[in-house]
């Protein structure tokens, strides 16, 4: 069984984050969506029901071999845990590609995980932070996140 962990702040899910989890749902068994839970650092949701959000996503786009799970420690653990031999990410551009190369090759020599990278492609545009800002700024986010993102936000 192909088993893949795909972390993040998911703060909040987007579009983009959805693509690469639609993605990758064809090529494993089964995928962790870890939810990182840094209590350093400031949420702007609330992760629990952002786990809510994302896990109402899943069941409207058909995605039955994802399960949520939120997570405080290190994604190499959680995939250990897990038993699962790639970690998942999402590249946009070449800056995304040289942060993540430095973190895949640590996990790799300390964990023996491997990374697998997913093209962002029509949806490189797209942030957490983006969206964050443009709906603080009472724009129209519904190109950006899920619905069901938006409805935790209002």
């Amino acid at each position: 069984m192909k088993i893949g962990v795909y972390p993040g702040s998911f703060d909040p899910f987007t579009n983009g984050h959805l693509h690469v989890l639609k993605e990758a749902s064809r090529l494993f068994d089964l995928i962790y969506v870890e939810i990182a839970v840094n209590e350093n650092k400031k949420r702007k949701t609330d992760k629990l029901k952002m786990k809510e959000a994302i896990e109402k996503v899943l069941i409207k786009e058909n995605i039955q071999n994802v399960k949520v799970e939120m997570y405080e420690g290190l994604t190499m653990n959680f995939a250990r845990e897990k038993n699962a031999e790639f970690i998942i990410r999402g590249l946009r551009n070449g800056t995304d590609y040289a942060y993540e190369e430095n973190l895949a090759i640590v996990n790799n020599k300390i964990a023996g995980i491997e990374t697998i990278y997913f093209r962002a492609g029509k949806t490189a545009h797209i942030s957490s932070s983006t969206a964050m800002e443009l709906y603080n700024y009472g724009e129209d986010i519904s190109k950006l996140v899920p619905q069901e993102v938006i409805e935790i936000l209002k």
